[in-house]
C-alpha cells in the first residue's frame, strides 16, 4: 500500500496498516486460505483503499476549488464596493501575501473588509436616497410632478457611483435647486400677495382665483405644497396682468364716474352729506393707479352704486337745470350790479327761459356760459376795484354836500337845541370833504382814463362812460357856481331894493316865518346829523339844471338793467325861498320904486 502525506501520518498509517495486515494474514492462516486467494484478496483491499483515496483528493480539490471561488468573489465583491465608494486607499491582504497565505487565511482577511464596506455601501446608499428624495420631490414642484425629467430620475435610480465626490455633486446639486426653490418660493409668494391686494381692491374672490391658477397656492389646500413650476408662475404673471388691466379700466371708469358726480353736485349744489356717501369714490380722483389699495374701493358694487347715483342725478338735472340756470344768471347780474357793469345779454333770464323751453339749447351748455361770464364779471369787477371805491368817495362827497346845502338852508341851524353842536360839527367836516371834491373828480378822471389805457377799453358806469359823466358833472358844478353867483348878486340887489325902500317909506316889511328844519326827508336839527336827506329835485326861477351822478344819471338810460338807482346831488337852489316868494318880492321892491306907489305893510 502507498502512503502520503506528512512524514509522521506516513508512519502513523504505514505501522497501522502492517499491524492490521499482520493480523488480517495470520487469520488467512488460521482459515487455511490458498496464497492465490491471499494475493486475491490482498490486490482488492489494494483497490479499495486506492478508491478511498482517490475520492479524498476529489474531496480536497472540490473544497479547495469552493475556498478559492470564495475569495475571488470576496476579493471581487471587495473591488466592486472599493470602486462603487471611491475607497481606492485600501489595500488588499491577498495583494501583500499572496504567495505565503493559504486560502483559508485570505478568505479570512478579506471578509472584515467586505463587511465593513458593505456597511458604508448601505449607508452611503442611503444616503443617496434621501437627497434623492429631496431632489425628486423639489424638481416635482420646480417642475411639476407629470412633466419631470425621466432621464434624470432614471439615472439617479440605477447609480452604481457611491463615491464621495459623486454624494458631493448630489448635495451640490440639492443645494442648487433649494436655491432655486427658495426663489421661486418667494416670487410666488409675491405674486401671491399681489393678486391678494388687487382681489381686496377690486373686490374679487381670492381664493378662487389662486385655486383657478393652482389648487396648492390656497391656503386651505392642507398637506400640499406650494407649487412652484414654471406653469405656475406664468399662472400667476398672467392673473395680475389680468388684475391689473381691470383695475386700470375699473379706475378710469369711477373716475369718469366721478368727474359727472362732481359736475352733478357742483350744477344741482347737492348738500355735503350727499357727498359723503360717495367719499370714497371722489377720493380715488387724487390717487395715482398704484397709491389705490384701500380694499373693496373698486368693487363691481361701488361702481354700480356710484353709476346708480350719476343716473339718478342726471334724470334730477333735466328737472332743475331751468332753476339752476335762472339762480347763476341772478348771480351773474347781482356781481354786474355791483361793480355797475352790464351783463351780457345773450343769457338774459328771459332769453335762457325760451331757449330751455324751447330745447333749442343744451341747459348744461347754457349754464357753463354763465358760469363763465361769472368768472368774467369777477375778474372785470377786481380790475375795476380800486376806481369803484373812488366812485364811492366821491358819491359819499356829494352825499355831504347835499347835507351841508340843507343845512345852510336852515335859518335855524345857530339856534341853542338839542343836537345842534352835533350838526355844527359835522357841517365842518362836511366842507372839508366837499371841498375835496374837484380834486377827487379830477384824480378819478385820470385814474379812470389810465386803466381805458391799459385795458383798451372805456370804462362803463352802469352802461355809460365814467369819463362822460365827470366831464358832465364838472360842467354841472360849474354852472350851479355860475348859477350860485348870480343868485347872491341878485339877492344883493334885492336887498339894495329893500334898503332903498325903507329909506323912502321909513317902514321894513314883517319878515316871513320860516318853516322848521324838520323835514319830511328824515332831517333833525337836534339830531345827531348822520342821515343824509333823501335825493330831492328843486329850482330856482332861473330853471338852474340838475347835478348829476353816476347814480342819477344811470337812472336815465333805459335798457341796462331791471333795476337802475337814480341818486340826484343836491339841489340847485341854495336858500329855503320859493319861486313864489322870489318873485312876490322883487314885485314889491319894483313897486315901491315906481313913484306913487302905496306903502306895504
Amino acid at each position: 500500500m502507498l502512503a502520503i502525506g506528512s512524514p509522521t501520518c506516513s508512519v502513523r498509517t504505514s505501522t497501522g496498516c502492517s499491524a492490521l495486515l499482520r493480523e488480517l494474514q495470520q487469520i488467512w492462516n488460521d482459515i487455511g486460505e490458498s496464497e492465490a486467494e491471499k494475493d486475491r484478496m490482498l490486490m482488492e483491499l489494494e483497490r479499495e483503499c486506492l478508491e478511498v483515496y482517490r475520492r479524498k483528493v476529489e474531496e480536497a480539490a472540490n473544497a479547495k476549488a469552493r475556498l478559492h471561488q470564495s475569495v475571488a468573489a470576496k476579493e471581487a465583491e471587495l473591488a466592486t464596493l472599493m470602486a462603487a465608494l471611491g475607497e481606492l486607499n485600501i489595500h488588499s491582504p491577498i495583494q501583500t501575501e499572496k504567495r505565503s497565505t493559504s486560502l483559508k487565511d485570505k478568505l479570512a482577511s478579506v471578509a472584515p473588509l467586505v463587511d465593513d464596506l458593505r456597511e458604508k455601501k448601505e449607508e452611503r446608499i442611503k444616503q443617496f436616497t434621501d437627497i434623492k428624495a429631496h431632489i425628486e420631490k423639489i424638481s416635482g414642484e420646480i417642475f411639476g410632478y407629470d412633466h419631470l425629467n425621466n432621464n434624470l430620475m432614471n439615472s439617479l435610480s440605477l447609480e452604481e457611483d457611491l463615491s464621495l465626490r459623486r454624494l458631493t455633486e448630489y448635495q451640490t446639486h440639492l443645494r442648487t435647486l433649494q436655491k432655486e426653490k427658495s426663489d421661486r418660493l418667494n416670487k410666488v409668494l409675491e405674486y401671491v400677495n399681489e393678486v391678494h391686494s388687487l382681489c381686496g381692491v377690486l373686490g374679487l374672490d381670492f381664493g378662487q382665483t389662486v385655486s383657478d391658477v393652482h389648487p396648492s397656492l390656497q391656503g386651505s389646500s392642507m398637506g400640499h405644497s406650494t407649487n412652484i413650476s414654471n406653469s405656475t408662475l406664468e399662472g400667476l404673471e398672467q392673473s395680475i396682468t389680468k388684475l391689473k388691466t381691470q383695475r386700470k379700466f375699473r379706475i378710469q371708469k369711477l373716475k369718469d364716474i366721478a368727474t359727472s358726480l362732481f359736475e352733478l353736485w357742483n350744477l344741482m349744489d347737492s348738500p355735503k352729506e350727499e357727498k359723503n356717501k360717495f367719499s370714497k369714490v371722489t377720493y380715488i380722483l387724487r390717487l395715482s393707479e398704484y397709491e389705490i389699495t384701500e380694499p373693496g374701493v373698486l368693487s363691481t358694487e361701488i361702481i354700480e352704486q356710484a353709476s346708480a347715483e350719476v343716473e339718478r342725478l342726471t334724470k334730477l338735472k333735466a328737472t332743475r337745470m331751468k332753476e339752476l340756470v335762472m339762480k347763476k344768471r341772478s348771480e351773474l347780474e347781482e356781481i354786474c350790479q355791483m361793480a355797475h357793469i352790464e351783463p351780457e345779454t345773450s343769457t338774459a333770464a328771459e332769453k335762457s327761459s325760451a331757449l330751455i323751453d324751447s330745447g333749442l339749447v343744451d341747459p348744461s351748455e347754457l349754464l357753463a356760459s354763465i358760469e363763465a361770464q361769472i368768472i368774467k364779471a369777477k375778474d372785470e369787477a377786481l380790475s375795476r376795484k380800486e376806481i369803484m371805491d373812488r366812485i364811492d368817495r366821491w358819491l359819499s362827497a356829494c352825499e355831504e354836500e347835499k347835507w351841508l346845502e340843507e343845512y345852510n338852508r336852515d335859518d335855524n341851524r345857530y339856534y341853542a337845541g338839542r343836537g345842534a353842536h352835533i350838526n355844527l360839527k359835522r357841517a365842518e367836516r362836511a366842507r372839508v370833504t366837499v371841498s375835496k371834491i374837484p380834486a377827487i373828480v379830477d384824480n378819478l378822471i385820470n385814474r379812470t382814463l389810465a386803466w381805458e389805457e391799459e385795458k383798451k377799453t372805456f370804462f362803463l358806469y352802469d352802461g355809460v362812460r365814467l369819463v362822460s359823466l365827470l366831464e358832465d358833472y364838472k360842467l354841472a358844478r360849474q354852472h350851479r357856481e355860475e348859477e350860485k353867483k348870480r343868485f347872491k348878486d341878485q339877492k344883493k340887489l334885492q336887498d339894495l331894493l329893500l334898503t332903498e325902500k325903507e329909506s323912502m317909506y321909513g317902514s321894513k316889511p314883517s319878515p316871513r316865518k320860516t318853516s322848521s328844519f324838520r323835514k319830511p326827508n328824515g332831517y333833525r336839527a337836534n339830531g345827531n346829523g348822520s342821515m343824509p336827506p333823501t335825493p330831492r329835485r328843486n329850482s330856482v326861477g332861473c330853471g338852474t339844471p340838475e347835478l348829476l351822478t353816476p347814480r342819477s344819471y344811470s337812472g336815465r338810460q333805459n335798457g341796462h338793467f331791471k333795476e337802475m338807482r337814480r341818486l340826484s346831488t343836491a339841489p340847485l337852489n341854495f336858500v329855503a325861498i320859493s319861486k313864489e316868494d322870489t318873485m312876490s318880492t322883487y314885485t314889491s321892491v319894483c313897486d315901491s320904486s315906481e313913484p306913487g306907489s302905496p306903502p306895504q305893510g
